[in-house]
């Protein structure tokens, strides 16, 4: 419909109350993960800010993931770290609210008041991992972060676990078949029913 009144002749014209609204202010990823984690964003920093207090580290797991491939949602912060500096490490976030726990092959450490959830892997064929560690942005931080070859590694070493969960299993399967898309080379790497899935996709 068209009105010859306000706006000219032959032009529309809203109300203000009708008008579509328009905000100009825009929500950062690392606002909307601080908003979704309860505080997610504030404890990766405190975490980050630790870690480079106590040596040489790395970022593993869908986190670094995201540093190569379109981001996915996440609430894990998997982490390798020099393995005789573990201990002096959770020691100090324990004193600061974090709550830790040993595992077999980890210890996980729980955040004081968000849904962020850390785990530092013990399994020492990770140990090499931060020497080769690159930089990048996570939440806002400037984090180490493991290499792409090195991530690749990792993530087929936990989908290729016997032992391991199957919904864990199919995340790192689709961690996997990410990180192929973008970079076609990784695909040689990889068992023969993920090549099959890539082929067919």
């Amino acid at each position: 419909m068209t009105f010859s009144g306000r706006g000219g002749a032959g032009s529309a014209w809203l109300s203000p109350a009708s008008r579509p609204v328009v905000y100009s202010e825009v929500v950062t990823a690392q606002e909307a993960y601080e908003l979704t984690t309860r505080g997610g964003a504030t404890d990766f920093r405190r975490l980050i800010d630790v870690c480079e207090s106590f040596g040489p580290y790395c970022l593993v797991g869908g986190l670094a993931v995201n540093c190569y491939v379109e981001p996915v949602y996440t609430l894990d912060a998997d982490i390798v770290v020099i393995a005789s500096n573990l201990s002096k490490l959770t020691a100090h976030l324990e004193e600061q609210g974090f709550k830790a726990e040993e595992y077999p092959h980890s210890v996980n450490v729980l955040a004081p008041g968000s849904d962020l959830r850390i785990q530092f892997t013990t399994d020492e064929r990770y140990q090499t991992f931060p020497a080769r560690a690159t930089e990048a942005k996570v939440l806002g931080v400037r984090v180490k972060v493991a290499c792409l070859e090195d991530l690749t590694r990792g993530k087929l070493w936990a989908y290729c676990d016997p032992q391991c969960r199957l919904s864990k299993c199919k995340k790192d399967e689709l961690d996997l078949i990410r990180l192929a898309e973008a970079y076609p080379e990784l695909k040689s790497s990889y068992p023969a029913e993920l090549q099959a899935q890539l082929d067919r996709g």
